[in-house]
């Protein structure tokens, strides 16, 4: 007789990926609404500034990103196991933890706007309207933390659907508190960051509405929340997620400024293609989502067979998603490249390092499947130990002579070099676990 989850699973699967899909492209759409509104204001710099802060709150913000990631492996495996009450401790001491930290964020919020904006390079003006939407953003730290716990513990709970709702709530509603406060009441950059704030708390609000429809929650123990053996692995395994995601943004940051020391239609072309890769990231992060949340129950209940079959079934989708996106830009790079700026110089740098996509997306989305799939095994120890070897062993020396040698192709190459590694030595960590997973029930792979 045919075991039902593996009936079942391209049903489960590519639902969760669809919704979660669906989920991602929000985003960008949202940025691309509210940027337009600023665009529209008499003073640029109003964008310019929105857009320094914008950077420094992504830092902070999905350097946090632990809480999202770690959730739904734990919340996978408890469900699994069948362990009811641990589900919800998971989720209990995960916006614990968020909550906490957006305290402390607003509690040292003067700090981080100074040594941000120290680091950030921009006019008297520009800087101005910065700390503007610093300061009416920071207020949405606890919300937007706890958000990453709410989506993490539905994508575990295989409940996609309601991580879209939250999702599209946050993104509707920021377009219209946006325009609310910056064209209406004429807020400008602060009114950016308000709407924005606002429309985490809106979000929290519905995530806690889903919650409390749950059936059969657990009531909120303080004692058994903090419990000791309970927290510490996922202590341990948010410490390792957030050395890997630091690696990720570190790299693209540098192959940035590096990318600048080229000239600034080098540095706009070189955005522009990386647009393109946030883009495709945007079709695979979908099946990697799926796969976390699917690892992380198979893995719960045991079910070798079931994760084997996930493993082929995410990378083969995964890999298609990516051939798919290249073909796209392919049949017309110049048409597609145009729509993203009017600038000829820009689309003609672009078009001059457009062969790299191919191997940066393809590479790379092998690398975020396999993140997928061992973050739903909860493995955050190899996930760290593989960004580090990446980064520093390859990534790094490889850049740097694209740096000092100003081969704009070099840099391009130790990128590509980045994702490769990062997809061989995840890809080559995942078989060993796979090939182990069946033999321990509930607990952490070897």
């Amino acid at each position: 007789m045919e075991d039902p989850n593996l009936s079942s699973l391209p049903r489960r699967f590519f639902r969760l990926t669809g919704l979660n899909i669906l989920a991602n492209v929000t985003v960008p759409l949202a940025g691309l609404v509210d940027t337009a509104m600023l665009w529209h204001l008499a003073d640029i710099r109003f964008l310019a500034g929105a857009a320094l802060a914008v950077l420094l709150f992504e830092y902070l913000y999905w350097s946090c990103g632990f809480l999202r990631m770690a959730t739904t492996g734990t919340t996978a495996q408890a469900r699994g196991r069948g362990d009811a009450p641990e589900v919800y401790r998971v989720l209990y001491r995960s916006l614990a933890l968020g909550v906490a930290i957006g305290l402390a964020f607003l509690v040292l919020a003067w700090p981080i706007r100074e040594l941000g904006f120290a680091l950030l390079a921009g006019s008297g003006g520009v800087e101005a309207a910065g700390r503007d939407y610093f300061a009416a953003r920071i207020w949405d730290a606890p919300a937007t933390l706890a958000n990453f716990a709410l989506l993490g513990w539905f994508l575990g709970r295989e409940e996609s659907g309601r991580a879209l709702a939250l999702t599209l709530t946050a993104t509707l509603s920021n377009v219209v508190f946006n325009y609310g406060f910056i064209v209406y009441l004429g807020l400008a950059a602060f009114g950016s960051g308000l709407g924005t704030a606002c429309s985490q708390y809106l979000m929290l609000a519905v995530g806690i509405g889903f919650f409390l429809r749950s059936p059969g929650r657990v009531p909120f123990r303080w004692r058994e929340v903090v419990d000791r053996e309970r927290l510490r692995p996922l202590l341990h395994l948010n410490r390792d997620i957030l050395v890997r995601t630091l690696c990720l943004e570190t790299a693209y940051a540098l192959f940035s400024n590096w990318s600048a020391l080229a000239g600034t239609v080098v540095l706009a072309g070189n955005t522009l293609l990386l647009r393109l890769v946030l883009m495709a990231s945007y079709l695979v992060d979908g099946v990697a989502f799926a796969a976390e949340s699917l690892a992380g129950t198979f893995f719960g209940q045991g079910d070798r067979a079931g994760l084997r079959r996930l493993t082929r079934l995410t990378l083969a989708t995964g890999a298609g998603f990516a051939a798919a996106f290249l073909a796209l830009f392919a049949l017309a790079p110049r048409a597609i490249l145009g729509l993203l700026t009017s600038h000829g110089e820009v689309v003609a740098s672009a078009l001059r390092y457009a062969p790299w996509l191919a191997p940066v997306i393809l590479a790379g989305a092998f690398a975020f499947l396999f993140d997928g799939l061992l973050l739903g095994l909860t493995q955050g120890r190899v996930l760290r130990n593989a960004l580090l070897v990446s980064t520093l062993a390859v990534f790094l020396p490889l850049a740097l002579a694209g740096r000092f040698t100003g081969s704009v192709h070099v840099l391009w190459l130790a990128l590509a070099a980045f994702m490769a590694a990062r997809a061989l030595t995840l890809g080559q960590a995942s078989r060993w676990l796979l090939a182990e997973a069946g033999e321990t029930r509930g607990g952490s792979p070897p």
